[in-house]
C-alpha cells in the first residue's frame, strides 16, 4: 500500500451505481420504510475450524453470532445490504445523492476500507485517477489522517457487533437459514419487504431454528459433515449460491 494516498470525489456516482451497499439495522428499517429492497447476504464458519481465516479472529467473531447446524455448531455473518443492480434510487439526474445528510455510513466512509485487515487500494475502486490526484490526503504513513473517517469506521464496526444477534434472529423469522462457508461464496436472499419490514420491529429469536451450509464441493462438505454439520448442494430455489 502507498505510504500516501490523497482523494477527493468527483462526483462521477460510480460507486453508486451496481453496488449492493451494506446497512445498520436502523439504516435498514429506513431503507424499507423509503420503499427500498434489501439483500441480505449470509456467510458462515466453524469457530477455528472451517472458513475462519485465523489472521481475523477477532474481527470475524465480532461480527458473527453462533447458530445451530446439524448437531454442530455456525458463527453466521448477515449483512443487510440497499439492492442496487443499476443505479442507485437515490440518484438524481446529474447523478447526485438526494439523501445526502443522510446517506447511510458505508457512503459516508467510501473508499476506505471497513475491515481493518484490507488495505485501501485505488485501483480497486470505481473512482477515476483524477480522484486520487487531488483532495486532502486520506492516508499518511499507512494511517487514516481524516479523525472524522476513524470515528465512522468505528461507528461502523461497533454496528456490525450490537446488530449481529437481531439480524440472525430476523433471518430465521424468514426462513433465511441457509448460508455459504466464508471463503467459499455467499447465499443471497431478496425477502419480500413488507414481511421484512415487519420483522424488523418484531425481531424474535428462536434458538432452534436450524442453520444448513451451501456447498458444491463434495469434499469440502465431507469436512463440514465431519463437524457435525448439515450441508446441501440442492439448487437453490428461495436464494442465489455466490462462488468464489
Amino acid at each position: 500500500m502507498n505510504d500516501s494516498i490523497r482523494f477527493s470525489c468527483t462526483g462521477c456516482g460510480k460507486c453508486c451505481t451496481g453496488h449492493h451497499v451494506p446497512l445498520t439495522l436502523a439504516e435498514s428499517r429506513q431503507w424499507a420504510a423509503a420503499g427500498g429492497q434489501v439483500v441480505v447476504l449470509l456467510e458462515a464458519f466453524v469457530t477455528d475450524g472451517p472458513g475462519m481465516p485465523v489472521e481475523q479472529r477477532e474481527h470475524v467473531l465480532g461480527r458473527s453470532h453462533p447458530v445451530s447446524c446439524g448437531t454442530g455448531q455456525l458463527r453466521v455473518s448477515v449483512t443487510f445490504a440497499a439492492f442496487n443492480p443499476g443505479r442507485c434510487r437515490n440518484l438524481d439526474a446529474q447523478d447526485l445523492c438526494t439523501i445526502y445528510e443522510t446517506r447511510p455510513l458505508v457512503c459516508r466512509i467510501y473508499p476506505a476500507e471497513i475491515n481493518p485487515h484490507l488495505p485501501l487500494r485505488p485501483e480497486n475502486k470505481d473512482c477515476p485517477p483524477e480522484a486520487w490526484d487531488q483532495g486532502p490526503e486520506l492516508i499518511h504513513g499507512q494511517v487514516l489522517a481524516d479523525p472524522q473517517l476513524v470515528a465512522l469506521i468505528a461507528a461502523s464496526r461497533q454496528a456490525d457487533r450490537d446488530d449481529i444477534a437481531a439480524k440472525v434472529a430476523i433471518c430465521q423469522a424468514l426462513g433465511m437459514t441457509t448460508s455459504a462457508l466464508k471463503g467459499n461464496g455467499f447465499t443471497a436472499y431478496l425477502p419480500e419487504m413488507a414481511a421484512f419490514a415487519n420483522a424488523l420491529e418484531q425481531v424474535t429469536s428462536d434458538d432452534r431454528a436450524p442453520w444448513t451450509v451451501h456447498v458444491a464441493d463434495s469434499e469440502l462438505a465431507s469436512t463440514l459433515v465431519s463437524h457435525g454439520l448439515q450441508t446441501t448442494a440442492e439448487p437453490p430455489v428461495y436464494y442465489a449460491f455466490i462462488g468464489f
